[in-house]
């Protein structure tokens, strides 16, 4: 009895969630609790560097054990394929963005938010970063619980174009200092991402959808002004940034860009799409940013890890999700 043994095959494993040529997102079921599974399988004769590095990623992830961190059971090592065993969750951000008709309410908004940034702050905590943050990669149950998956597990210092299962890698997310070739990786980089995300949530479209890294620096810079040696520090010394001779764009105003958000919302906005990564706020601040304080003291309190039936009980009272439509594809409780 491997650990592959107690995982069902046959029809339900076949159930292809997404494919590329890294890796292959199976659904499954396992067979000792008959929770749904969701089997990420990595070959590793595709693998750039040893697939020990893999490895040591994965059992970093195994370590993560909180309510809004995707839940990774179990690792199935053989020579060729290593077979990663997460909890499956039917949904993610961008398809409930979709549901709600991209009008998602806006305590909802709040609620997932405070959601990202406790996984996060949790992993931040123990030095680790997620690196590829995007409405896909946060998924949610029908419980309205937000759970980070995808980490981006690739520790290189350059930044990948293409992750294990071949999607091309969105550069919609990715802060101006890593565009602009930066490979001083710390939590800041992660922290734009939920800025850019935040805006998603409250207006329905993504904020910077560049398609190429120029157009992604172009559309942040016309929004949040061209970056001076006041904004960003040592920005006028950086060759790149002078090799594409932006416009000097002056900042505009967010609130006429996100009519929906209110002060406090603004203010956490703005805090997370700084240019300076020394100034742009953490998780941890973050979370007890005024924006939060219609939640309660409560929310403060949570345990990490899920077990715990109060915090379960807690989550669902003080985190009471509405439905984003009649007509929703899933109901929230």
């Amino acid at each position: 009895g491997s650990a592959a043994d107690n995982i069902s095959g046959g029809s339900t494993r076949a159930a292809i969630m997404a494919s590329g040529t890294y890796a292959t997102v199976f659904k499954g079921r396992s067979k000792l609790t008959e929770n749904l599974v969701a089997l990420k399988e990595i070959r590793l004769e595709h693998e750039e560097g040893a697939p020990c590095t893999a490895i040591r990623e994965v059992s970093l992830l195994k370590n993560l054990k909180h309510a809004n961190i995707v839940t990774l059971h179990d690792i199935i090592h053989t020579d060729r394929c290593l077979t990663l065993v997460f909890e499956y969750l039917d949904s993610d951000l961008k398809q409930y963005l979709d549901n709600c008709g991209n009008l998602m309410s806006m305590h909802n908004v709040k609620i997932f938010m405070f959601q990202l940034l406790r996984g996060l702050s949790y992993c931040h905590k123990r030095k680790i970063l997620h690196r590829d943050l995007k409405p896909q990669n946060l998924l949610i149950n029908d419980k309205g619980e937000l759970k980070l998956a995808d980490f981006g597990l690739a520790r290189a210092k350059s930044v990948p174009t293409k992750t294990y299962s071949n999607e091309v890698v969105t550069l919609w997310y990715r802060p101006p200092d890593v565009l602009l070739g930066s490979t001083e990786y710390s939590t800041p980089i992660d922290m734009w991402g939920v800025g850019c995300i935040l805006y998603e949530m409250a207006t329905g479209r993504p904020m910077f959808p560049g398609a190429t890294v120029k157009e992604e620096l172009h559309l942040i810079f016309r929004l949040l002004g061209t970056p001076t040696e006041d904004t960003w520090p040592g920005i006028s010394s950086n060759e790149e940034f002078r090799s594409y001779l932006f416009p000097q764009y002056r900042p505009q105003a967010l609130i006429n860009h996100v009519p929906r958000l209110d002060t406090e919302g603004i203010d956490l906005l703005s805090a997370l799409l700084l240019y300076d990564t020394r100034s742009r706020i953490s998780s941890e601040a973050a979370l007890r940013h005024p924006y939060f304080l219609s939640l309660g003291d409560n929310i403060h309190n949570l345990a990490d890890s899920k077990t715990d039936t109060q915090t379960c009980l807690t989550i669902q009272v003080s985190l009471r999700i509405t439905p984003p439509s009649t007509q929703a594809a899933f109901t929230l409780l």
